[in-house]
């Protein structure tokens, strides 16, 4: 089947300007969040020369803030289900500010691990939340758009930090720059809590009956029984992290020490990542709209050209790789992140509104849970090498290959479990009285 999914199902919000200027709110603070989670990526070095750290100290850091990040999700989802966004995201903007704040102001390596822990903590709420916000405000057929969307304005967060916090960071000194950025926290907040609305009049969820852990367990166990959460994890898992580790820390270590590129050339490269992937979303976000069945071969390509061009980069003889590879890779690299996208697109029809964010928790979990993992391994491993990078970042293939058997594994039985459902709303909306 590779048409898109086009029914209307009955009480889909009608979506419009105002659904717009609501949602857009709610991506003001992802955007934030971006900017304030990526910042440590062209700070990294100015980091360990401020705490005095090696490589595994400074990769705690980012560990440290993505193991908060990720234990977060399902709770997280599981409070959106039950206290709507607007609640949720005030949470995350305070915690993600005074994060922020805090690690500007650290005068130790300490203090800047609990700075960069609240920062997780807070970024951890905004993504499921902007989500959730998009299911409520916008028709179904949407959804596909609606997130890949909210992840292009995510990267263009991720631009500021490669331009903007970088060269203020050389030009103002690290206190004024991270206290600086600060401010956009709080003006976020104030944007929250004066225009934010969970959902239109006249389309309030039904109302769920909260029974403590008895509800925790149901709502979990509900989604995870779901091949397609499972398969979302998975393709959140396996096509988020090669970018992301490379983002978040070592991209700008990579590409001045063992490349032998200039700071400013290395900030191109890591721009040109971003830039990228907002083309690349733009482009998976109309193709998954008009062809459902694009979803699993998108993300397989994408896994599979990202671990060509890491192995061509890697194992090139010589101690560099030349600049078109390197340029190549990059370009590669920003399809990582609108791949991970499509993970949501198996969960979101496999499961009911009222289990929109738990079944997001779970799927937002496979990417950060990976990208942790490799950020770990990549700094043992340079710490345990002397500085090999060759050998460090071949620890991302054990993990792509992981992701990928468990991805062709789930993808049949998810196809067969939302043919089954696309039928029985079909024919729901052929019985809705008009």
């Amino acid at each position: 089947m590779s048409s898109a999914v086009s029914v209307t199902l009955p009480g889909d919000p009608p979506g419009g300007r105002r659904a717009a200027w609501i949602w857009g709110i709610g991506v003001a603070v992802y955007f934030v969040a971006v900017i304030f989670r990526t910042s440590l990526g062209v700070a990294g070095l100015d980091a360990a020369d401020r705490f005095d750290v090696n490589a595994s100290a400074l990769s705690t850091f980012s560990i440290l803030q993505l193991l908060v990040y990720a234990g977060m999700q399902i709770p997280v989802g599981l409070l959106v289900d039950r206290l709507g966004t607007k609640k949720v995201l005030t949470i995350g903007v305070v915690l993600f500010t005074v994060g922020q704040l805090g690690f500007a102001f650290s005068p130790s390596y300490g203090m800047a691990l609990v700075s960069r822990a609240l920062l997780g903590c807070g970024d951890a709420m905004t993504f499921i939340s902007v989500l959730r916000l998009g299911t409520r405000w916008f028709p179904a057929r949407r959804g596909p758009m609606i997130a890949q969307f909210a992840g292009l304005i995510g990267m263009a967060g991720n631009l500021v930090s490669t331009i903007v916090i970088s060269r203020t960071l050389h030009g103002l000194g690290w206190t004024a720059t991270f206290a600086g950025s600060a401010l956009a926290g709080a003006f976020v907040l104030v944007l929250v809590l004066l225009f934010l609305k969970d959902h239109p009049e006249g389309y309030e969820p039904p109302p769920a009956e909260h029974t403590g852990a008895a509800y925790v367990r149901r709502q979990i166990a509900a989604a995870w029984r779901e091949p397609g959460t499972r398969l979302g994890l998975w393709v959140h898992f396996t096509t988020q992290f090669p970018a992301m580790f490379f983002l978040l820390l070592w991209g700008m270590p990579f590409l001045v020490e063992a490349q032998g590129l200039s700071r400013a050339v290395a900030g191109e490269l890591l721009t040109l990542i971003v830039l990228s992937n907002m083309v690349v979303g733009l482009v998976y976000g109309q193709v998954i709209g008009r062809h459902h069945a694009a979803r699993a071969p998108l993300a397989l390509g994408t896994v599979g050209a990202t671990a060509l061009l890491w192995a061509a980069t890697l194992a090139y003889p010589g101690d560099r790789a030349p600049m078109g590879l390197l340029i190549a890779l990059c370009v590669v690299l920003g399809a990582c992140g609108p791949a991970s996208m499509i993970g949501f697109d198996f969960a979101r029809p496999a499961n009911p509104p009222e289990r929109q964010g738990t079944a997001s928790g779970i799927v937002n979990m496979g990417g950060f849970t990976a990208s942790m993992t490799t950020l770990l391994a990549v700094g043992v491993l340079l710490d345990a090498t002397d500085d090999n990078f060759r050998i460090a970042f071949s620890s991302l293939f054990v993990l792509q290959a992981l992701g990928a058997v468990q991805i062709l594994r789930l993808r049949a039985r998810t196809a067969r479990r939302e043919r089954e459902r696309l039928v029985a709303s079909r024919v729901e909306a052929v019985h809705v009285p008009v």
